[in-house]
């Protein structure tokens, strides 16, 4: 192994007593997401360490691992100043810049040359081999210099991870993926904060194509980057669908179908055991996602719902999913259950006893029922589907 990869916590460390329970849940984490690589990982209560021989490779996936706070390329050296001084020097002779900054961390006490001291003996080594100058405040490059029990560690450059929660510390929530900009987005902002996912979509053949399934699965591969763990679960919606078009009238389909939705997904969460139901809805963004709309269509269950996007504007939503490499799936023009058969005028304060009136006449129970017992379980989300759109 030549090469040393620190990972920092960040966040983690706020956690107090249930620490070693987030730091142990992030290296198992590591470890799915390094499959393949040849590694050795340690961990305590305040570093992650990770030799490696493919370094670059390694800290490309790390990179989508939430619960990281910074990924440093290391150099372990023994704590001794003049071992010190000679690794720096020799890291700074591969570097081009002008200024520098050197910034020590004395977590080993026993070590009897204050941090302070430690700086002014370093940078005045650097100053007399090598042609540049200090400069506290903004330096081109920063070498910080980490005195710990285990050894002397020392780097120059540090990566930005993606903070949050190591994935599944929360547990697990049912996403309401469907192929638009916004559901991929709100799947992505909950991983962040722990939460493991499994999907739900809706497919209504042959309304939909087998294309829209795809862009679908796309999605779904392309989140599943930062979690591992995602399956996708295929509602065969069609005769649900349908039966709402025959018994409702026009304005209140969208909402109906909706209240559907929730229906399904609640029986499907319980059935998988998940803690929350998780979509897309952005508040005011279309007909159903008006306050009015969303509280008629949530009446159904009393089970949680969060709306990671609700607040976002547009442009906010289309930025991160842009981040994501989701948006220019989600804008393939391969219409959704959603967007099928759109009414031209939806209505936008829907009545809920009307709501109530209209699924009376006819038996959602049973097609309901009919969903979940022929539902499609996608797990193998490593095979690409985007040839397929």
């Amino acid at each position: 192994m030549d090469d040393l990869i620190l990972i920092k916590y960040g966040e983690l460390t706020t956690k107090k007593q249930n620490r070693k329970t987030f730091i142990k849940l992030l290296a198992d984490n590591i470890k799915k997401i390094l499959d393949g690589e040849e590694f050795n990982i340690k961990f305590d209560r305040v570093r992650m360490y990770i030799e490696c021989n493919n370094v670059d490779s390694v800290v490309n996936k790390l990179k989508k691992v939430f619960g990281i706070h910074g990924i440093v390329i290391c150099h372990k050296v023994n704590t001794n100043i003049e071992d010190i001084k000679l690794k720096v020097l020799e890291l700074l002779k591969k570097e081009t810049f002008n200024t520098f900054k050197i910034n020590t961390k004395r977590a080993d006490k026993t070590f009897n040359i204050p941090s302070m001291e430690v700086n002014n003996i370093i940078g005045g080594y650097v100053l007399k081999n090598l042609n540049t100058k200090v400069d506290v405040k903004s330096p081109d490059i920063l070498v910080t210099i980490e005195i710990r029990v285990e050894g002397t560690f020392i780097y120059t450059n540090e990566i930005k991870g993606l903070g949050g929660y190591p994935v599944g510390i929360q547990g697990k929530g049912m996403l309401m993926l469907s192929g638009g900009i916004d559901s991929p987005v709100a799947g992505y902002l909950s991983i962040k904060r722990g939460v493991d996912l499994e999907c739900l979509y809706f497919e209504s053949p042959p309304h939909t194509s087998i294309e829209a399934k795809n862009k679908v699965l796309t999605l779904a591969r392309i989140i599943n980057e930062y979690s591992g763990n995602i399956k996708v679960n295929v509602i065969p919606f069609t005769k649900l669908q349908e039966a709402i078009y025959i018994n409702v009238p026009d304005n209140y389909v969208i909402t109906i179908m909706r209240r559907m939705m929730y229906r399904v997904s609640e029986r499907l969460a319980k059935k998988h055991k998940c803690k929350v139901i998780i979509n897309g809805e952005s508040i005011g963004q279309v007909a159903s996602q008006t306050l009015t709309s969303m509280a008629a269509i949530n009446s159904v269950t009393n089970f949680p719902v969060i709306r990671p996007v609700a607040c976002m504007d547009k442009l906010e939503i289309i930025d991160i999913a842009k981040k994501l490499n989701t948006y220019d799936i989600s804008i393939l023009p391969y219409e959704d259950c959603c967007t099928i058969f759109l009414p031209e005028h939806p209505v936008i304060n829907p009545d809920i006893d009307k709501c109530i009136k209209y699924e009376s006449t006819f038996d959602y129970e049973a097609l309901i029922n009919e969903c979940i017992d022929n539902v499609e379980v996608i797990t193998n989300l490593k095979e690409d589907k985007s040839d397929l759109l």
